[in-house]
């Protein structure tokens, strides 16, 4: 491949949730601060939304990464789209619990308290992170509504983390009783020119780049086509970098951009 050809020690570009290619963008930044400030608060619930490709996944990683494993249990779900009790297993098998088909939603209701008391008692925060959110049906919301009932005096005793496209802000506000459980609401915006541009240095700087082997016109079509979006930045720069190692080219121009533009629009 190409990695050789450009002097790289990692692939920068991959479509993957890495955190350790994370750009803080002051967006970015706000997002995982406010993520921490729920999580370590136990304050209900943070919504964050975002185009396709804005970093909205890979912020929940780096915020896995940097909540201490020792105080605080974790489930992460990504399969969004199942039936009220169908969720309601897929919850607790996230959070390592593995309940029967057959168990009936109040018995599914107790094992979850249950654990959650235990972390509470070993002084552990319990944290569900769940990703596509917008997928989720009313009827399956409502469920989730119920776990957030599991409150102590001063705090709830789950933090839920909905991350989402844009409409999941629509579809929560239309279900009052979850809404009011919404502490914050964040939404992550494109990248800016500059912000673009930083972002491709990160990722390079990471994947072992020493210098510059973009053209300044060759990231301002990068920008103009991505339009800030993260991850069709990484698309376009993984096939210029692609067309770039076919051709031999000494760095990556405008005309190489346009190649891998037709490319990845397919």
């Amino acid at each position: 491949m190409y990695l050789e050809y450009w002097g790289l020690k990692r692939f920068p570009f991959e479509n993957v949730p890495d955190p350790d290619f994370i750009y803080y963008s002051p967006e970015h930044l706000e997002a995982l601060s406010r993520l921490l400030y729920v999580a370590k608060g136990n304050k209900g619930i943070v919504m964050i939304t975002g185009e396709i490709g804005s970093g909205k996944t890979t912020l929940s990683r780096v915020l896995m990464q940097q909540l201490p494993k020792e105080k605080y249990d974790i489930g992460l779900m990504v399969n969004t789209t199942l039936a009220p009790l169908d969720f309601l297993r897929e919850v607790l098998r996230s959070f390592g619990l593995n309940p029967g088909d057959d168990l009936s939603k109040s018995f599914l209701l107790k094992l979850f308290y249950e654990k959650m008391l235990e972390y509470f008692k070993k002084d552990k925060g319990t944290l569900l992170i769940i990703d596509e959110a917008q997928l989720i049906s009313r009827e399956t919301f409502e469920e989730l509504r119920l776990l957030l009932n599991f409150q102590l005096n001063n705090r709830f005793m789950l933090t839920v983390i909905l991350l989402g496209q844009p409409e999941l802000r629509s579809i929560v506000k239309d279900i009052e009783p979850l809404d009011q459980r919404v502490a914050i609401r964040y939404h992550l915006n494109p990248l800016n020119f500059y912000e673009t541009v930083k972002y491709m240095g990160v990722r390079f700087a990471k994947a072992g780049l020493s210098g510059n082997i973009i053209t300044k016109q060759a990231a301002k079509d990068i920008y103009t086509y991505s339009k800030g979006t993260p991850r069709l930045i990484n698309s376009i720069c993984d096939a210029s970098l692609m067309a770039g190692f076919i051709s031999k080219a000494r760095i990556v121009d405008s005309s190489i951009v346009m190649e891998a533009v037709k490319d990845v629009a397919g």
